[in-house]
């Protein structure tokens, strides 16, 4: 496919994405006002007056609704609409010129990651990049960043319309500096999601859990992100019964803590895409 073909269809693609979102924040404004209805309906209260001069639709509408339909159109999500149903395809890449112990790091997130590609960044532009991992089908970019040879980013972006996820990293221990490190299987794991029950949370589980296919039942391998106070913190373990009631975990490595900066609708090269989540951590929220 030539480079215009694919840029044509990229757009094309993020117009009918932007057209599906402008349906859902109608739909969004519909649903709170039939919330609206329905709370003062069940207080006896009158009905507000915003809502009186719609409230035959509105009561209709209501009365229509089932589980399915009572919550409106939600199209923010359609990224991920086919999760669980294809093993997703993953390229894993650095910024520039990388040291040493990035390079490392990268091929050991190529390892925790099933059916990653580990891809050299050479002289790649960003857009050039994505565009070529369009091509080749991938469903997420992986990008590892770093300063003075220690990382601490690491990009998320899904193909072929986004979102990307920015995250900042701290305390990477590699497999080799985990004393009594185990060996790693490359079963697909189990992925454990703790602490992602907020709106955000499970937006960004979702970009998580998007990066690994369906295991087996049996597997013993398991990679855990725990969130805590907006801090995540990975871990990667084997296990094994020991016992009737007994597990015991080896950690395989490696492991690191990522922070949640950004969230931007559309892929890595959209500079100019709609900001979803910036953090502001000096903010006056009071």
């Amino acid at each position: 496919m030539s480079n215009t073909s694919s840029i044509r269809r990229a757009a094309r693609q993020r117009r009918e994405y932007l057209y599906r979102k402008s349906l859902e924040s109608q739909s969004t404004s519909t649903t709170d006002k039939k919330r609206q209805l329905i709370s003062s309906e069940a207080k006896g209260a009158p009905v507000p007056t915003e809502i009186r001069n719609e409230y035959d639709d509105l009561k209709k509408s209501v009365d229509a609704d089932d589980v399915r339909t009572e919550e409106g159109v939600k199209t923010i999500d359609d990224e991920y609409a086919t999760l669980g149903l294809y093993d997703p395809r993953i390229c894993v890449t650095t910024s520039r010129e990388p040291s040493s112990r990035l390079k490392q790091f990268s091929k050991e997130i190529n390892l925790i990651v099933p059916n990653a590609q580990r891809i050299n960044r050479g002289g790649y532009r960003v857009d050039e990049l994505v565009n070529a991992a369009k091509e080749a089908d991938f469903t997420d970019i992986i990008v590892l960043q770093e300063t003075r040879g220690e990382p601490d980013g690491l990009v998320i972006s899904h193909l072929p319309l986004g979102p990307t996820a920015f995250f900042s990293l701290s305390g990477t221990v590699l497999r080799h500096d985990i004393e009594g490190v185990g060996s790693m299987s490359e079963v697909y794991p189990h992925v454990l999601l703790d602490g992602f029950e907020s709106k955000l949370g499970a937006r960004i589980g979702n970009v998580l859990r998007s990066l690994f296919p369906v295991p087996k039942p049996d597997s013993k391998r398991v990679v855990t992100f725990h969130n805590d106070n907006d801090f995540i913190s990975f871990r990667h373990h084997m296990y094994a019964k020991s016992g009737m009631d007994k597990v015991a975990l080896s950690e395989v490595g490696p492991r690191f803590e990522m922070r949640l900066y950004q969230l931007r609708l559309g892929t890595l090269d959209q500079t100019q895409a709609e900001m979803e989540y910036v953090l502001r951590p000096y903010q006056n929220t009071g």
